[in-house]
C-alpha cells in the first residue's frame, strides 16, 4: 500500500513497561534498512515517553510490520502518529529539486540531534477559520510562515508531514534541531507569524535526542 507520491511515515512512542528484547529490535531495524525503510531512533524526555520510532518507507505494510516487532519485543506503545510526506498546496513554486526533499527527505541529519515532534492543525473557529479564507490569502500568509523557518537554515530542519483523514489533526511536525534551544527558537519565533498566531492549533510536544538504537535504549532500558 504506497502513496501516490511521497513516503509513508509513522512515529511511534513507546514506555519501557518491562523486560525488552534488544535482539527483536535489531532485527527489525535491519529487516527495515533492507526494505529501503528509514528509522530515526531518539530518546524522549520527561514523562510522556521513554523513546520514539519515526518510521518512513513507501510500503504502508512494512511499516506495520515495524510496529508489531516493537510491541513483540517488550516495549508498550503509548501514542503514535500516522501520516505521509507531501507538497502542500501552497508550495507549488517550489522547483522539483525542493520537491522531492520534501517528498523523499533523508533522515535523520548527521549533525542535528535535538529532536521535537507535534501535531497541528489549523483553526475552524466562528470567528477564526482558516478555510473560509481566500486561497490567495492563506497562500500570502503560508510564504510568509515559511520565509520564518528558512531564517533557522543550518540550525533546524522541519519535515512536515500530512495526516488529514489519517489521524487526529492536519499535519506532523517533526523537528531536528543542533541544539535544544534551536528547537526553540524556531517554533517560538514561527508562532508570531499571523498564519499561527490567528490560526494554528497545537497538540502534545514530545522532545529528545537522536541516536542510533543502542544509545537510546542504554538510556531508557538500561
Amino acid at each position: 500500500m504506497t502513496p501516490s507520491k511521497g513516503l509513508n511515515v509513522l512515529h511511534l512512542f513507546c514506555h519501557v513497561s518491562g523486560d525488552v528484547d534488544r535482539a527483536i529490535l535489531e532485527q527489525a531495524i535491519s529487516d527495515a534498512h533492507e526494505r529501503k525503510v528509514q528509522v530515526v531512533t531518539a530518546a524522549i524526555m520527561g514523562a510522556k515517553a521513554d523513546l520514539c520510532f519515526m518510521v518512513l518507507g513507501e510500503d504502508l505494510w512494512d511499516l506495520r510490520r515495524f510496529q508489531s516487532k516493537v510491541q513483540a519485543s517488550g516495549l508498550s506503545v503509548s501514542e503514535s502518529y500516522v501520516s505521509v510526506t507531501e507538497i502542500s498546496e501552497y508550495g507549488t513554486w517550489m522547483s522539483e529539486e525542493m520537491q522531492n526533499v520534501r517528498l523523499y527527505p533523508v533522515l535523520p541529519p548527521s549533525d542535528m540531534k535535538a529532536f521535537c515532534f507535534y501535531p497541528m492543525s489549523k483553526r475552524r473557529g466562528e470567528e477564526k477559520n482558516w478555510f473560509a479564507l481566500p486561497y490567495e490569502q492563506r497562500d500570502e500568509l503560508m510564504r510568509e510562515h515559511g520565509k520564518s523557518g528558512r531564517d533557522f537554515k543550518g540550525r533546524v530542519i522541519q519535515v512536515v508531514t500530512g495526516s488529514t483523514g489519517l489521524d487526529d489533526w492536519e499535519w506532523g511536525v517533526t523537528l531536528f534541531g543542533v541544539r535544544p534551544d534551536d528547537l526553540k527558537d524556531c517554533v517560538y519565533t514561527m508562532r508570531f507569524d499571523e498564519a499561527s498566531t490567528l490560526y494554528g492549533e497545537f497538540g502534545a510536544f514530545y522532545t529528545g535526542l537522536v541516536g542510533d538504537l543502542d544509545e537510546v535504549l542504554d538510556v531508557t532500558v538500561g
